[in-house]
């Protein structure tokens, strides 16, 4: 495993104008054969001939979700599940400081392993921690709205 590797795209490196149509077109396509495994064909406006480029479905299905972020404006970025990172890296892929996300990984809640004196963080790992955080707050804010309703204030 080695440290993070793959692809970003920066909002506005797309224009969102063009992320959109071809997102209209994907979904359209993917709609019309909802309920098939087969790969998706694209044939490209080249001029080099009829080879389609063929893309397996759920390739298709996670270049759909891209588009729909890059017409929203939004950047993206793909890494292998796999990938490890740097304490900075995870930090600024959880939007904290550095120290805090050293004190979630020194307590325990993010698993990360020693590379000479350098901590390194699974991706994988880091989206698992971000899963249960999310559920943590989600059951918070079920808990406050249940209270307030024992208590008439809503």
């Amino acid at each position: 495993m080695g440290t993070a590797t793959g692809k970003k795209l920066e909002p506005g490196v797309v224009d969102a104008g063009d992320a959109q149509r071809a997102l209209r077109r994907i979904n359209e396509y993917l709609s019309h054969t909802a309920h098939s495994d087969e790969d998706i064909q694209v044939h490209l406006e080249t001029g080099a001939g009829d080879e389609a480029l063929v893309l397996p479905r759920p390739v298709a299905e996670m270049f759909a979700s891209m588009l729909a972020s890059l017409a929203n404006g939004q950047g993206v970025q793909i890494l292998p599940v796999d990938t490890e990172l740097t304490t900075q890296q995870a930090a600024d892929m959880l939007n904290v400081s550095r120290p805090y996300l050293i004190g979630l990984l020194e307590s325990g809640e993010i698993p990360f392993r020693l590379v000479g004196r350098h901590r390194r963080v699974r991706f994988a790992d880091l989206r698992q921690y971000l899963r249960e955080d999310d559920a943590r707050r989600k059951g918070a804010a079920d808990e406050l709205m249940a209270l307030d309703q024992e208590l008439g204030l809503l």
